[in-house]
């Protein structure tokens, strides 16, 4: 990507105040807004009434609206019904919309519940927001600016914890969602999941976390060696897209100028001081690209422990810790950059509400839309349908005077064949699978 693109997908202050209005947004909720389909799916059984209800009308959420001005959080909302839930969004057309836990009672309720009111279930979720990669981002952003280079990092963060989920908890129902602005959302919706206790919760948050020390303590091994499987797996996904995207001047350029892989070589553990001596005379000397510096780089540094190897007694030898620290390096310098860095806390808590998936950003206008994990490499957030493009949409449909009218409104947009997507290839076998499982039971 060049320069160019990058500013280009950054835009200005009045472009952004004018995809978000609330005469947009009321439009996008009286015409656009899937609310069969979030009912459908926190339903969890949309074929039996009694279950339906049992859980939706337990289900919190929360509104954010807009009072003179003011925004005004109200919490521990709930509705009995579809046509309730409807109705009170597209009263109080709420500027952003959070979905919490499953509680014992409804959330409505809690204040005349003398006792007992307590979070029963909720999906096991995730956030990943750009902002905590400040300190690794070389592309020009910081804090809530995003560009395409950027953004590569929360597809890897993606293929990292989706397939971590899959193969090491078992987990099969996992939606994941662009928040609108500059991060992604998981939902992992496996009964299992659902029911996990706070501990469980943060077991399975605290099974991700990579400690990765700093350069302050570039001494200090921070991986154990050997690798944790999931660390193996993470290394393989990670470094073919940490050469792609982060390495060369169109990614982060960490190794596309001398003062950059200075500052890299610099990260080397004293021991190998004189792997980073030859290398810095080497690339002084000769042209090379980033990704030959990289494998160069792993290439003298293999040699240089195999050296360390057959030193006698005479030569001066490594340490365990800084064969450790030395082993390890590629592997740090890998997933500092690339790997997933996830707000902790949002995860260990039942009763921790998360933006709902299908409103939308106030900062953007734009829609916060399913990801497909299989083509999670297509996804570019700069093409995520916004209020104004979508109104322009409708306008345009209607304007051929088609016949056929379709059932949802949506379908007249883009958003048809993103929403019609979470239905077919999410919502779907997660109900196949649920009939079949009550019908095991009931026989």
């Amino acid at each position: 990507m060049t320069t160019l693109d990058h500013v280009r997908n950054k835009p200005s202050k009045s472009e952004l105040a004018a995809q978000f209005s609330p005469e947009l947004l009321a439009m996008y909720y009286s015409r656009l807004f899937p609310f069969d389909l979030i009912h459908e799916w926190l339903s969890y059984n949309p074929k039996n009434e009694k279950t339906t209800r049992r859980l939706f009308s337990k289900r919190e959420f929360s509104f954010t609206i807009d009072l003179d001005g003011e925004d005004i959080y109200i919490r521990y909302q709930s509705f009995l019904k579809l046509e309730e839930f409807r109705t009170a969004i597209l009263q109080r057309k709420p500027r952003k919309i959070d979905i919490g836990a499953i509680f014992s009672h409804a959330p409505k309720d809690k204040n005349s519940i003398a006792q007992g009111f307590k979070t029963e279930q909720r999906e096991l979720v995730f956030d990943i927001d750009l902002t905590d990669y400040d300190e690794v981002r070389h592309c020009g952003c910081s804090g809530a600016d995003i560009c395409n280079r950027c953004w590569q990092m929360m597809t890897m963060a993606i293929k990292v914890m989706d397939q971590g989920l899959r193969d090491d908890f078992g987990f099969q129902h996992i939606a994941w969602f662009y928040s609108g602005r500059r991060g992604v959302h998981a939902w992992v919706c496996d009964e299992a999941a659902r029911m996990l206790s706070n501990e469980g919760r943060g077991a399975v948050a605290n099974y991700f976390e990579v400690s990765l020390g700093n350069d302050n303590k570039k001494n200090e091994p921070s991986l154990s060696t050997p690798l944790h499987p999931m660390v193996k797996r993470a290394m393989k996904i990670l470094e073919p897209m940490f050469i792609e995207h982060v390495l060369p001047d169109s990614g982060h350029g960490i190794l596309a100028t001398k003062e950059k892989w200075l500052t890299i070589l610099g990260t080397l553990p004293e021991c190998a001081e004189r792997v980073r001596e030859n290398l810095e005379k080497k690339w002084e000397k000769a042209k090379s690209s980033p990704s030959e510096k990289w494998e160069e780089l792993k290439k003298h540094i293999s040699i240089f422990l195999d050296q360390q190897k057959g030193a006698n007694k005479a030569q001066k030898r490594f340490s365990t810790s800084e064969r450790n620290c030395l082993e390890t390096w590629p592997v740090e310098t890998v997933l500092r950059y690339t790997y997933p860095r996830l707000d902790i806390n949002v995860s260990k808590m039942q009763n921790h509400l998360l933006k709902s998936p299908f409103s939308v950003h106030p900062k953007t206008g734009r829609v916060c839309v399913p990801i497909d994990v299989n083509n999670v490499e297509s996804f570019d957030p700069f093409q995520v349908p916004t209020l104004p493009q979508l109104m322009d949409e409708l306008d345009e449909y209607e304007s051929k005077g088609c016949d056929d009218a379709p059932s949802a409104e949506w379908e007249k947009t883009s958003l048809k064949s993103i929403y019609q997507s979470f239905k077919t290839e999410f919502l779907e076998p997660m109900w196949r699978e649920r009939k079949t499982l009550l019908e095991e039971q009931t026989n």
